[in-house]
């Protein structure tokens, strides 16, 4: 969604309208401290609060009774299906906010929404698109965090992530903050593609490439949690790693990790085998077929998830992966045989080497074939441009999968 009106820039920019986005997953006994708060801080403003709600705890009815006598406007959106988990719900309050400035915070109340009048003070200045609220910055507090342990992971991912996109983030202290301001009219709402928690890594990095957004920050005290549990889990650290290295790399970076990752298995089962007692090419055979089923649980899992709805049905994708595998290990495993017997080689290196060579055929083939949509009736195909070509189905393919939407 895109708006045409835009403040000009490097001016100081008149008072501005403000939807306040809360994404919420079980927050009931949060909603009416949330809204009050957001309301006197909101005081004389022209503002809305827009839940976005994926909870089965009560939390719809619950705003609905907040709202009927809250100070200013509070609507609701409840998703039946929680695709792109918290960011995704971001995606959806930024499409369907009345407003083009939008605040984006949490529903735990361990964003203070007193602090959303000087993000938008700081807005006001006229020289920045995303006004950031920063645990990391003079004024700042991050002891809400807990333990040192979520402290010091938190600090890492934040070194991790700013080495990865040094030109994007290196005005920004916090960019794993989920408290933030960003004008949607700068942003290409449509390229956002979140998993997990990081919604503003995902606008800076991928939905600022049509304009380098400039960030400005806030400090802020990041507050306990009053009530509810967090979402934080082994899980949610695993759907950020994956989704980092897609951000950074593109489709193609993050295939090459699982299947670096696969190969490490690989060789790993082949050196054991291999070292029990087992004939190298036996040894290769059932590595191969290990590592074949769990690249494919991966893969659907982190790097082809939004293909997945278009695609063919599951059976039909794990057998065409296995299938298209198991011939490439049919013929790899031959030709690492005779390199090993021509070569002089170390089994275990021809394996490696096998591996790289047939890294770029396998993504070729998911990205074309495994995950490609599913063919139309006759009817819709007649109102479809003519197909492509193979050869620029093959272009295209490395053009948006593996190059998109790594750092220029």
């Amino acid at each position: 969604m895109e708006c045409s009106v835009r403040a000009r820039q490097g001016r100081t920019r008149v008072a501005q309208a403000v939807t306040v986005i809360v994404p919420t997953f079980n927050e009931r006994d949060n909603v009416a401290a949330l809204v009050a708060r957001t309301a006197a801080a909101m005081h004389g403003r022209q503002a809305e609060i827009l839940f976005v709600d994926d909870s089965s705890d009560g939390t719809m009815d619950e705003i609905a009774r907040v709202a009927a006598s809250a100070p200013l406007p509070v609507r609701a959106i409840h998703r039946d299906h929680n695709v792109g988990g918290l960011g995704g719900a971001v995606v959806v309050g930024l499409r369907e906010a009345t407003y083009d400035v939008c605040v984006i915070m949490d529903g735990d109340l361990q964003h203070p929404p007193e602090l959303v009048p000087a993000m938008l003070q700081r807005y006001a200045q006229g020289d920045a698109d995303v006004v950031a609220a920063s645990r990391y910055i003079g004024g700042g507090d991050s002891a809400g965090l807990g333990t040192a342990v979520r402290l010091g992971v938190s600090k890492a991912a934040t070194v991790i992530t700013k080495a990865m996109f040094l030109r994007r983030l290196w005005r920004s202290t916090d960019p794993m903050s989920g408290f933030f301001l960003v004008n949607r009219a700068r942003i290409d709402i449509g390229k956002l593609r979140p998993q997990g928690f990081k919604i503003l890594l995902e606008i800076l990095v991928r939905a600022g490439e049509r304009h380098d957004l400039r960030i400005a920050e806030v400090p802020m005290e990041f507050g306990s949690r009053r009530h509810g549990t967090s979402k934080a889990s082994l899980r949610q650290g695993a759907t950020f790693l994956a989704h980092l290295a897609r951000l950074r790399f593109g489709k193609m970076g993050l295939f090459a990790l699982i299947g670096g990752i696969g190969a490490i298995v690989n060789i790993g089962i082949m050196w054991a085998l291999v070292s029990a007692g087992m004939d190298y090419v036996l040894a290769a055979i059932v590595g191969a077929a290990v590592t074949i089923v769990g690249n494919f649980i991966l893969q659907e899992r982190f790097v082809f998830h939004a293909e997945r709805r278009d695609a063919s049905r599951l059976w039909v994708r794990f057998a065409a992966s296995v299938s298209f595998n198991g011939i490439e290990a049919a013929l790899r495993i031959p030709v690492m045989a005779w390199m090993v017997e021509s070569w002089h080689i170390s089994s275990v290196l021809a394996t490696a080497i096998s591996l790289v060579v047939a890294f770029f055929a396998r993504f070729l083939f998911h990205a074309l074939v495994v995950y490609a949509p599913r063919r139309r009736g006759a009817s819709d195909a007649k109102a479809e441009p003519p197909a492509d070509t193979a050869t620029m189905r093959v272009l295209r393919a490395i053009d948006d999968e593996a190059m998109r939407p790594g750092e220029l």
